[in-house]
């Protein structure tokens, strides 16, 4: 079993690939090797099998063409431009996130080898005036071109699924918070830097109010379901195999009295509340109510509290 995840230098990426490591095996065969592919090295991981890094660039064929070969089983798309650089630079956010996914695709259909192919959207699909809960029945209609972008990945996925090109499932990522390291230049930055930065006895801004609800999963939550979705058998998928992975509505106030309860009153004292436009367009549109039923009756979960994402941080990333 070769697997390959593509932004193996990632957050998710690296987790992955320790949670792998850790394991062993997966879809039930032991995995020989474990390919990490970036922009730039991604960091290796001990491992009783294989681990090669290699860097890649997802919007050129030929450099798509030296990660998959015959021999990959799974691969892990999760490389993207993410959601405020994606609307700052419109042509760079199609070239990854459109033309990256079509060219790894393509790749596949090429070499007629059938991989399973786990791709990671985002609830960024859904939005506007489509009547809210969001559940996996419920119209895309993306209000930034990250989701848009997401939109087509996600049938362009479906199709060269139905065609028989590759064995996809694609998964709709909630925020995930608590988020370790240095903020990324998505739009939901603040979502983890307001818990992680005053864990740390640092300050960090809240451009929303108390009252703002979103969608949250926890990195090791969203790495297990990452695997439980590479071992599904593709008939259970249905003719839609994206659907919205698991996660927990919390309004901003909740998360912080969450933090609170397991940290003490301290770290809240360090959170300011100043606005953003430069991200408020953004944000206008993510006041989610979503029901993941699909992925839930498929055995995906979600953290039983924001306590737990907490907990989370402080036993595996705070030092990071």
């Amino acid at each position: 079993m070769k697997v390959l995840i593509i932004g193996g230098g990632g957050l998710i990426g690296q987790k992955l690939a320790k949670s792998l490591a850790g394991r062993g095996t997966l879809r039930g065969q032991p995995i020989s090797e474990l390919v990490l592919a970036d922009v730039i090295d991604a960091t290796t991981v001990d491992a009783p099998f294989a681990v090669t890094t290699k860097t890649c660039d997802i919007s050129d064929p030929a450099s798509v063409a030296t990660i998959i070969d015959e021999s990959t089983d799974v691969i892990y798309l999760l490389a993207a431009v993410v959601s405020a650089h994606a609307e700052e630079d419109f042509d760079f956010g199609y070239k990854i996130n459109v033309d990256g996914t079509r060219n790894v695709l393509e790749r596949c259909r090429t070499l007629g080898t059938k991989p399973v192919v786990v791709f990671t959207s985002s609830i960024a699909v859904f939005g506007g005036e489509v009547p809210q809960p969001f559940t996996d029945d419920s119209a895309l209609n993306p209000q930034i071109s990250y989701g848009v972008q997401k939109a087509i990945g996600e049938m362009l996925l479906n199709d060269y699924t139905r065609k028989g090109f590759v064995q996809g499932r694609g998964f709709r990522l909630p925020t995930i918070s608590v988020r370790p390291g240095k903020p990324n230049r998505a739009a939901s930055g603040f979502m983890s830097s307001i818990f992680r930065e005053p864990l740390q006895g640092l300050p960090a801004n809240c451009p929303v109010d108390r009252d703002f609800p979103h969608f949250y999963l926890s990195p090791r939550k969203c790495v297990e379901n990452l695997i439980k979705g590479a071992e599904l058998d593709q008939a259970d998928l249905g003719p839609r195999p994206s659907m919205t992975m698991p996660g927990r509505v919390w309004t901003i106030g909740q998360m912080i009295d969450a933090m609170t309860a397991v940290a003490g009153p301290e770290p809240a004292k360090l959170i300011t509340w100043n606005p953003q436009p430069e991200i408020e367009h953004i944000l206008d549109g993510w006041r989610m109510d979503i029901r993941p039923e699909k992925a839930a009756k498929l055995g995906l979960t979600a953290d039983d509290s924001f306590e737990d994402n907490i907990r989370i941080f402080l036993e595996d990333d705070i030092d990071a």
